[in-house]
């Protein structure tokens, strides 16, 4: 009997044991866990909240004055076409244009006090949306002078949030007025012009907004790093399945995987919508492949007006006119700039001077630019065991491309070198010691990295009979662009 009762207190003292352990482990790798996460959270660097500021501010800025610049150019195209249409049917012109010019000055004063739109949410962005997320989960945890600059971080990217939301409402607007004013004004053939620039307005505001969005996407040094840190975190992940908007879209942010099935609910199955497929089309099994090759067919066609026109939100955007796709571009973002070399040699193996340029090349086009160029010769000397580094004159040039087909190019240009050693740029002014080239020829571009590609180039000198010493017909360059 004693025996039995001192057993079970040795069980029972044990089980105590092993569950003060288990809870002991369970408080010391949970305190662990929070250790690493603050650390990691600690370790974002302030630069990153910077960047984040400068760079959303920034946008905000352009946005709002790209926004206004539209609804202002909007509103003064249609008071001309009413003060047009006034004189041949002013009740059509009241009738027509009132209500549209009413609701662009109302936006217009909207954007000036710089009050946030009402209505409908932004569409979808996930780089906003990462940012606010990432911004939120460092604000539950970050402790110190840091919080600052963080709460100006997310305040700066909720003011970019609601400029989107604004530019989205007055995109939306200007696309519903274009369609408007194009049903009620078709018939009128002096306003054909005007309709015309109607429509290129509201197209060209939608294809900007969407640069703008891509050009969020260029992420920093510090940026990267810190998305990085924190993409390491469990609990950043279940903070982003939480709260993130497409969490939101399947109402995960209360109680998670929980609401998943219940948000599920009521959606047909493959296996019931092939069904319905068979019982409406006929054709028993085969109903489903027949229906297979009608969505390949109008997929193919889909994704040909998509690489058409690829920044479209919808087919009420597709222009009636030929676009041109440099048009929203940004001085700087139309300049390419690159470098290349080219080798003249005295024997077999050994070159004599190697041209050496730098150059920037002006888009007009998507596939074509022109640009300007200047050339440093170098001499290396007469051999290998007479290796002289001197220099043999400089060269400017003027250049053209123009995409053949993929990668091929042809490429052609003037050129003007003074392929004479001196020793000050005013020996340069001795004009007629420079001679000049014609070129024409091809080029092969090829992809380096994301923002870098390389060329080569194979050119004619139509003139190279005619220097004076006589220089190589054909030239060779290699080089690359960015």
């Amino acid at each position: 009997m004693y025996v039995k009762l001192l057993f079970c207190l040795s069980l029972l003292c044990s089980g105590l044991v092993q569950r003060g352990v288990c809870a002991t482990l369970q408080v010391d790798t949970t305190a662990a866990q929070t250790d690493s996460v603050l650390k990691t959270v600690n370790a974002v660097p302030d630069k990153y909240y910077k960047q984040v500021t400068a760079k959303t501010r920034q946008m905000t800025a352009t946005v709002q004055q790209r926004s206004l610049q539209a609804v202002n150019s909007m509103l003064e195209k249609e008071k001309k076409m009413q003060a047009k249409l006034s004189q041949t049917d002013s009740v059509a012109a009241v009738r027509i244009f009132k209500h549209g010019i009413d609701s662009l000055q109302h936006l217009q004063s909207l954007l000036k006090s710089k009050i946030p739109f009402a209505g409908k949410a932004m569409a979808y962005d996930g780089y906003i949306d990462s940012l606010q997320n990432s911004l939120g989960f460092l604000k539950q945890l970050k402790q110190g002078a840091g919080t600052q600059k963080l709460d100006g971080a997310l305040q700066s990217v909720n003011g970019l949030q609601d400029q989107f939301q604004a530019a989205d409402q007055v995109k939306n607007y200007l696309q519903s007025q274009k369609d408007f004013l194009n049903t009620q004004l078709s018939h009128y053939s002096n306003l054909a012009g005007d309709l015309k620039g109607i429509n290129k307005e509201a197209y060209y505001y939608t294809q900007q907004l969407n640069e703008y969005k891509e050009l969020l996407h260029d992420k920093k040094k510090a940026e990267a790093k810190a998305v990085s840190l924190l993409q390491q975190l469990p609990a950043y992940k279940a903070f982003l399945q939480k709260h993130s908007q497409l969490a939101s879209l399947f109402n995960l942010s209360a109680n998670g995987d929980a609401n998943l099935a219940q948000s599920l609910e009521g959606l047909q199955t493959r296996s019931a919508v092939e069904q319905l497929l068979s019982q409406r089309l006929g054709g028993g099994p085969n109903a489903s492949a027949a229906v297979s090759n009608q969505m390949e067919a109008a997929r193919n066609q889909f994704n040909e007006l998509k690489n058409k026109f690829p920044n479209l939100d919808n087919a009420g955007e597709m222009p009636n006119f030929k676009p041109n796709d440099m048009k929203t571009k940004s001085l700087l973002q139309r300049l390419e700039f690159g470098a290349n070399v080219q080798f003249q040699k005295s024997s077999l193996y050994f070159p004599t001077t190697g041209d050496f340029a730098g150059q920037v090349a002006y888009k007009f086009t998507k596939k074509g630019s022109i640009g300007l160029g200047v050339a440093y010769k170098l001499g290396m000397g007469s051999g290998f065991n007479h290796i002289r580094f001197n220099s043999q004159g400089v060269g400017l040039r003027s250049f053209m491309d123009w995409q053949m087909k993929g990668s091929i190019y042809a490429n052609g240009g003037f050129e003007e070198n003074y392929n004479n050693n001196f020793g000050s740029v005013a020996e340069l002014r001795r004009f007629k010691a420079w001679t000049g080239s014609a070129l024409l020829g091809v080029s092969k571009k090829y992809q380096l990295n994301a923002k870098m590609k390389g060329n080569i180039m194979l050119l004619y000198d139509f003139l190279w009979s005619v220097h004076t010493p006589t220089t190589q017909p054909v030239v060779l360059r290699m080089g690359y662009t960015f």
